[in-house]
């Protein structure tokens, strides 16, 4: 039975290779997570699916992401290449397969590629469908082409010091979730007054602080980590609620600060 939705938190893998790979996912799905988060880029899929494969845990109960790259958004390369992560990740189907960015300079046209993804979902090598970094502009366009019910999720950059409000606010609106990748900011919201003071009044850390208040905006957080104590306290953030006036204090952290910019993203919101 596929998941109708995605799970409220997931393990993100970005950076994470080999034996690092394979041991922290096993960790993360014995503490109880059951959302994995991977691309093609991250070059980590055959060692995230041993982690999966290797830690006892039904694959039916597993909710596995990849994301397809840039270089494969041609219908027939895109096809191919998800075939090519599901070897690697040892298993049939993903339960959900997005586009890691849109077209640089549309050089694919985005009626392709979000085809060729229907037609990747049609065939059952993905459960659910969705897009990554994708503007307010690209999603209506995403819309028009595939329809709202049939986007899953934009996965976009999302953390204290970015709140990206226009798109988390206009993919809301137009019924699709917002998964936050970089909820941590690659560490630096373990670096942040605002945070360390609430996070010091209520004996927790700035990571989970910072979760807490991604997940306040109804926004799914994909945290990543190698150890087992940070794993589990990414998890146990979910389970915070914030008062009004420490989401305020956050939110007043927001500085536009983008970690994940190439040269070929889109001109963002």
């Amino acid at each position: 039975m596929p998941f109708n939705t995605l799970p409220g938190i997931g393990m993100g893998t970005f950076r994470l290779r080999g034996n690092t790979a394979r041991e922290a996912v096993k960790s993360a799905l014995s503490l109880g997570y059951r959302h994995i988060d991977t691309a093609q880029m991250y070059e980590n899929e055959a060692e995230v699916g041993d982690g999966i494969t290797s830690s006892g845990i039904p694959r039916r109960e597993i909710f596995i992401t990849t994301k397809i790259w840039h270089d494969q958004l041609h219908a027939s390369d895109l096809i191919n290449s998800l075939h090519d992560s599901l070897a690697r990740l040892k298993t049939d189907h993903v339960d959900l397969a997005l586009i890691h960015w849109p077209s640089p300079g549309d050089a694919v046209a985005m009626e392709e590629y979000l085809g060729a993804l229907r037609d990747a979902q049609r065939e059952g090598l993905t459960d659910h469908i969705g897009i990554s970094n994708f503007t307010c502009a690209q999603m209506d366009k995403a819309v028009e082409i595939l329809g709202a019910s049939r986007i899953l999720t934009n996965q976009v950059e999302v953390h204290p010091f970015l709140a990206n409000r226009k798109v988390v606010e206009h993919a809301q609106t137009l019924g699709i979730t917002v998964t936050g990748y970089m909820p941590l900011a690659v560490g630096k919201v373990m670096e942040d007054e605002t945070l360390i003071r609430i996070a010091q009044e209520r004996n927790i850390s700035p990571a989970q602080v910072a979760i807490a208040w991604v997940a306040s905006r109804g926004i799914v957080p994909i945290p990543s980590s190698t150890r087992p104590a940070h794993l589990k306290a990414n998890l146990d953030a979910l389970k915070l609620e914030l008062t009004d006036a420490e989401i305020e204090s956050i939110n007043a952290l927001d500085r536009g600060e983008r970690i994940a910019n190439p040269g070929f993203a889109p001109d963002w919101d």
